[in-house]
């Protein structure tokens, strides 16, 4: 069985923490490098109810996407969560390694496996990295459709085939209009509208848009009549689970390690319910 250490290493080797965001916190947060690791658990936030599930799978890392201590702490008491999560995963011999900016980046990374699960052609980075030689790492992905969609098939081929959210798949703009090219960014997008708008795609599939972005974006239809499509968080970066996990079967493989790896299947989406308007009246005026 290969060492925490050996399993971490394999991990920098997809996803080096120096190409982390400086902002970021990722890396192991937590297990000794001399443990010996059988069993790996893939998820995207690194909370109590993952954590469990780890500890009743008898797993031996949990690699999440979240960091758990994004901004610091000066307490890991159990008298709060994150102190709990980690009181848990010490008492069970659990480690947690966090692959979050530096996987967004990274190729193939959080984008690609977004585009994969949308059966979307990666043409490549809609924000390359300046260190990438061959241009290939960057944030984001511009994709094209073998064939075109419209919008609105956009959007049902986006919530059939990500996890089933309550918020399901929002859409902004001409639900008919044609879509040949795509832009895609797993976790909140509206930070990269200038990015989306000189690649001159016909759609941009994201999560977390805000209001006053979202309409000034709309509001300027001076290059293009782009359309937005707003999917769950969590949604648009599970796939990078399965990707993951997939990357260590074959290093697992190559290096004759006989690791199980496993990726939860936990919805970990805070939001639970969605109520539709049931008025064709914007303002719910009564008729």
């Amino acid at each position: 069985m290969p060492r925490l250490s050996e399993v971490i290493a394999a991990l920098e080797s997809l996803w080096p923490a120096e190409r982390a965001e400086s902002w970021d916190a990722v890396g192991t947060v937590a297990g000794d490098p001399d443990q010996e690791v059988t069993r790996v658990l893939f998820a995207v936030d690194p909370v109590q109810e993952i954590v469990d599930e780890a500890v009743k799978l008898g797993a031996d890392l949990l690699v999440t996407h979240h960091p758990l201590y994004l901004r610091g702490t000066t307490t890991v008491a159990a008298t709060h969560f994150k102190g709990r999560v980690v009181h848990t995963l010490i008492k069970n011999d659990i480690a947690l390694h966090v692959a979050h900016t530096n996987a967004d980046s990274a190729d193939p990374g959080v984008s690609d496996a977004l585009a994969g699960a949308l059966g979307l052609r990666v043409t490549g980075p809609l924000v390359p990295d300046p260190t990438d030689p061959e241009g290939r790492r960057g944030l984001g992905r511009v994709c094209a459709l073998d064939h075109p969609l419209t919008v609105r098939e956009l959007a049902a081929r986006a919530a059939e085939r990500l996890p089933a959210t309550a918020q399901g798949i929002r859409v902004a703009g001409d639900p008919e209009a044609l879509v040949r090219t795509v832009a895609v960014s797993g976790g909140s997008g509206d930070s990269l509208f200038d990015q989306v708008r000189a690649a001159g795609v016909d759609a941009f599939l994201t999560a977390d848009l805000r209001h006053h972005p979202a309409a000034e974006f709309l509001a300027d239809r001076a290059h293009s009549p782009l359309a937005l499509l707003d999917a769950a968080h969590w949604a648009t970066e599970w796939p990078w689970c399965e990707l993951a996990a997939s990357q260590l079967d074959e290093i697992s493989d190559r290096n004759g390690w006989d690791l199980r790896v496993h990726v939860s299947k936990t919805v970990t989406d805070p939001w639970t319910a969605h109520a539709a308007s049931t008025t064709s009246d914007p303002l719910g005026a009564p008729n």
